[in-house]
């Protein structure tokens, strides 16, 4: 999507203050990055962050319930519960866990894989060895997630529905989201991960961010899959191309609290 100058200069005049309102601690609290926040240790942070992003749908109360209960589960150390996972010991401490189409057959499933990749690498090198120079958030993720269901075993279909890929036409919006927050510096993201830059990253695109850009005239595409989500970061990166997903904030920040973002010449003419 093409913008002149002047309708870059006013989008920024009319999003940029809506990133500050929205990028600031507090949003955190009710936010599902607040479960990686109770972490000090940056290998808990990644790691229950992937768990908090594969699990982040459906009602924010429900869903920050259950990561805290898988919180609990993990005896509040998950790097070492993973790592040191033993089916006949730890198991019955998974029993019974269920969060909507994730169930304790799933949770299994993602820890033993997790157990076998991380006994030789972090989940940021896991990421960063199938990086290509020319789309390395596409490739990254397109690996990082065909490298994870290749590790669950028997690879069971109905995975493939908890961890996306951008070659089935996915928006990856919670894998998009993840690498946000391990990417981006703070206040409310963590900028611990350092194998790609935040200009790189894929805005994280779900039913409610789409309708709010395209509300403020930024997306065209009526789909919410991997080609809107790339339309979308391409018109952000035309307003910060050092930093388009600070966006995501303004996007997600006003739908959650039932505003409604206006097209470019609706928010111009109010201020003028």
């Amino acid at each position: 999507m093409e913008q002149s100058p002047l309708e870059t200069k006013s989008l920024n005049a009319y999003l940029d203050p809506l990133v500050k309102r929205y990028e600031r601690i507090e949003f955190i609290e009710d936010d599902p990055i607040s479960i990686p926040h109770a972490f000090d240790d940056p290998s808990d942070r990644e790691l229950i962050g992937l768990f908090a992003a594969i699990l982040a749908w459906g009602r924010r109360d429900i869903m920050l319930r259950k990561l805290a209960e898988l919180c609990d589960r993990f005896g509040f150390r998950p790097y070492q519960f993973v790592r040191d996972f033993d089916t006949s010991r730890d198991g019955p401490k998974l029993s019974g866990f269920k969060h909507r189409t994730f169930n304790e057959q799933d949770l299994v499933g993602l820890v033993l894989a997790l157990k076998d990749l991380l006994r030789s690498e972090s989940l940021e090198s896991l990421f960063a060895r199938g990086l290509s120079s020319d789309d390395p958030v596409r490739s990254g993720i397109e690996s990082f997630s065909n490298t994870i269901l290749d590790a669950v075993p028997g690879r069971p279909t109905r995975m493939r529905k908890h961890v996306a890929r951008p070659s089935t036409g996915s928006a990856c919006k919670r894998i998009n989201m993840y690498l946000r927050w391990m990417v981006r510096p703070g206040p409310v993201d963590f900028g611990q991960w350092t194998c790609i830059e935040p200009r790189d990253l894929i805005l994280p695109l779900d039913v409610h961010s789409g309708t709010q850009a395209r509300a403020a005239g930024m997306l065209t595409r009526k789909s919410n899959d991997w080609r809107a989500a790339q339309e979308l970061t391409e018109a952000c990166r035309k307003l910060d191309p050092d930093d388009p997903c600070k966006y995501d904030f303004a996007f997600f920040g006003t739908g959650s609290a039932g505003e409604t973002l206006e097209p470019l010449e609706a928010s111009t003419s109010r201020s003028t």
